[in-house]
């Protein structure tokens, strides 16, 4: 059910619980976000304190990654099938648990585990908080701003991380740990009131696909820990081969799962509408030659340059401001111009962020570098990152809202693992040395990858031209595109 906004007085207060819930669900998304960069920065402090190998180190973000890429579009489907509201607040006070945990141990694997949690807990918070907002607030510039804030507010979590994450640190790395845990609770106690209860919310459509659910799950999982493991044990070792082998397997007997069970995980023939397609390849290109980006870019200034970890988060700075300062307009510029438009333009601004920054150097510019890309990189952001989230859920049906948003979070944290790992491996390909010359060869892969997600965007306004040139023969080849077409 979607409350559309009204103009009465009992409407405008309604409003304002609608708009205290979305604050809600921004705040968590804005965490979840947190936890996939804050740990970066961290991580030196981390290994002393605790006595961790390089090798073990690496778990403390990879197994973040691993519970919420692995688990996403679990968790996506058990919010449609359990409740939304309930999927949301319970996977919370598990978020809340973990980051104490993580707090307080003195045990490396301990912590490793309390990081693998809380990505298992935001592969649930992401889907059901995603999917609350598009259930709630009615299709239309309504829930275009609703969803523009919320992106924006992941967006900005995970490019601000890097910065508080430095400020943290200086403090003790546990506190990057700790400082979620209060927020969290104030977000449970807020959402419990203020929440909404839909008709029929919590009752289970369908039934559970346990096959498909074990099936893409264990896929998932042994994909993005071969993508994870690969740089250190070798793309062509046994461990690597058999862990891609075992990947396919897996997804194979998932797709023959879904094909023939009466309540699919994943109704396959949602993937027959493109712009989701194209929605979600945009997002493991846009998130995940940031995530690779980011790490080349933090060895740059901290090995390289010497920065500390304060100034090397101070770098990062002006691409979350603006993606910050800018949230609320998004969804403005959509109703105006259409997500596929804006789409295109960031992709162009994420490929000309990358190649600024080609002009690595020992002594880098402030002015002709830096600030410039890094502000390039904020506009691309600020503009796809909301705009592949509505166009991703525009034209899907209530009890499939989990479903879209957990292929769309699945996208960015798969892509963000895959990229990370061929990045890395180009950088460190000089003899595992990291080199000007290697971080050079690392930025332009990312401008390469940036030009692929253009060319995507450009297939799709393209597409969406034609389609609305020709209406009825577009009607005749399935009504989703015009029902997006309509919305963008």
């Amino acid at each position: 059910m979607s409350y559309a906004m009204n103009s009465s007085a009992h409407d405008q207060r309604w409003d304002a619980r609608l708009w205290g819930a979305l604050t809600v669900l921004c705040a968590v998304v804005f965490l979840d976000a947190l936890d996939v960069s804050m740990v970066g920065v961290a991580l030196p402090s981390i290994q002393s304190s605790l006595g961790l190998s390089t090798s073990s180190l690496q778990w403390v973000v990879s197994g973040y990654v691993l519970g919420y890429g692995g688990l996403l579009l679990l968790g996506g489907r058990t919010a449609d099938l359990l409740g939304r509201r309930r999927v949301f607040l319970t996977a919370l006070v598990v978020f809340a648990v973990a980051s104490l945990l993580g707090g307080v141990v003195n045990d490396g694997t301990l912590l490793i585990a309390a990081r693998f949690i809380k990505g298992i807990s935001a592969a649930f918070t992401a889907p059901a908080a995603l999917s609350i907002i598009t259930t709630t607030f009615a299709e239309g510039p309504a829930r275009n701003r609703a969803l523009s804030i919320f992106t924006a507010c992941g967006a900005s979590g995970f490019s601000l991380g890097l910065v508080l994450s430095g400020f943290l640190t200086e403090l003790g790395w546990r506190y990057t740990f700790l400082m979620p845990v209060p927020v969290a609770i104030i977000a449970l106690v807020a959402g419990l009131k203020l929440l909404p209860r839909h008709s029929g919310e919590e009752r289970a459509t369908g039934g559970y696909d346990l096959i498909g659910a074990a099936t893409i799950t264990g896929s998932m999982l042994l994909f993005v820990f071969a993508v994870v493991q690969a740089p250190e044990a070798g793309w062509a070792s046994l461990r690597t081969l058999g862990s891609i082998g075992g990947a396919i397997a897996l997804f194979a007997l998932f797709i023959v799962a879904e094909l023939r069970v009466k309540h699919p995980l994943v109704r396959l023939s949602i993937l027959r509408s493109g712009h989701l397609v194209r929605a979600n390849l945009g997002l493991v290109i846009l998130f995940g030659s940031y995530v690779g980006f980011q790490f080349v870019g933090m060895q740059y200034f901290q090995n390289l340059l010497h920065w500390s970890a304060l100034q090397t988060a101070l770098a990062f700075l002006p691409a979350g401001l603006l993606v910050a300062v800018t949230s609320t307009k998004m969804g403005d510029l959509a109703d105006r111009f259409g997500t596929t438009r804006l789409i295109t333009i960031g992709s162009f601004a994420l490929a000309a962020g990358y190649a600024v920054f080609l002009n690595v150097s020992e002594h880098p510019s402030l002015t002709t570098m830096i600030i410039p890309g890094m502000v390039l990189l904020g506009i691309a952001f600020a503009l796809s990152f909301p705009s592949l989230n509505i166009q991703a859920t525009s034209g899907v049906a209530d009890d499939e809202q989990g479903l879209a948003s957990g292929l769309l979070n699945t996208s960015g944290q798969v892509g963000g693992a895959l990229v990370l790992a061929i990045v890395t491996a180009v950088a460190t390909s000089h003899g595992g040395t990291v080199t000007i010359g290697t971080i050079r060869s690392s930025f332009a892969l990312c401008a390469a990858i940036a030009l692929l997600g253009l060319a995507i965007a450009v297939v799709g306004l393209v597409r969406g031209r034609a389609t609305v040139q020709t209406p009825a023969l577009a009607e005749e080849a399935g009504g989703d595109d015009v029902k997006v077409l309509e919305a963008i």
